[in-house]
């Protein structure tokens, strides 16, 4: 079983799925434990009314990366509480060189869009600007840069042309509560082999 912590920022929507899909044993995995950077992210509620351990981690002084004493806190809960992998969950931070060597390829993202195409911030969004016909969401292990991991799994999304930011984010969010469960499902069975930048299923 894999013991499995989740970092989020936000609602926890994708704590969530994966919360759902190890009650509904298609998930061989425990949640070990939830980390999110701000103190009142619905995320921490979420985890607290499963019964799941969860601390907020102060990473100030700095706003977008999580490094130094913030950093530090992670990796010391991360230890303690015995995590065998990370899932970022909507983290709005980048995750620096020491947590990535610490976990290499057992920390999973998952971000709304086909990447590469539109790495970064509110990817939909980027996607209805340029135009593109389809769009979606990708599961992958986090590197040193940002959304550049080696790819899991994606899962393709139409783009309509009545779509708004809001409906087209919303159809993306749907395939990915399927897609991130099954991605670590993958991994708790250990059928994930990663040889330079791809990523293999056993």
């Amino acid at each position: 079983m894999l013991a499995l912590a989740v970092l989020g920022s936000g609602k926890g929507s994708n704590f969530q799925s994966i919360l759902d899909a190890v009650r509904d044993k298609r998930l061989d995995a425990r949640i070990v434990c939830t980390i999110s950077d701000v103190a009142d992210a619905f995320i921490l509620e979420r985890a607290r009314r499963a019964g799941v351990p969860a601390y907020h981690v102060d990473c100030s002084p700095w706003k977008t990366k999580l490094e130094g004493m913030g950093e530090e806190r992670v990796l010391e809960l991360l230890r303690e509480h015995g995590a065998d992998a990370v899932a970022l969950a909507g983290f709005m931070r980048i995750v620096k060189p020491r947590l990535i060597e610490a976990y290499r390829n057992r920390i999973v993202n998952i971000h709304p869009s086909l990447l590469p195409a539109f790495p970064g911030l509110r990817a939909w969004e980027q996607a209805l600007a340029y135009g593109v016909h389809v769009t979606g969401c990708t599961v992958h292990f986090v590197d040193e840069g940002t959304d550049t991991g080696p790819i899991i799994a994606q899962r393709v999304v139409p783009v309509f042309d009545s779509d708004t930011p809001e409906t087209l984010h919303a159809r993306i969010q749907e395939q990915e509560h399927l897609a991130y469960p099954e991605a670590l499902q993958w991994l708790a069975e250990g059928r994930l082999r990663v040889e330079g930048r791809r990523v293999f299923r056993d």
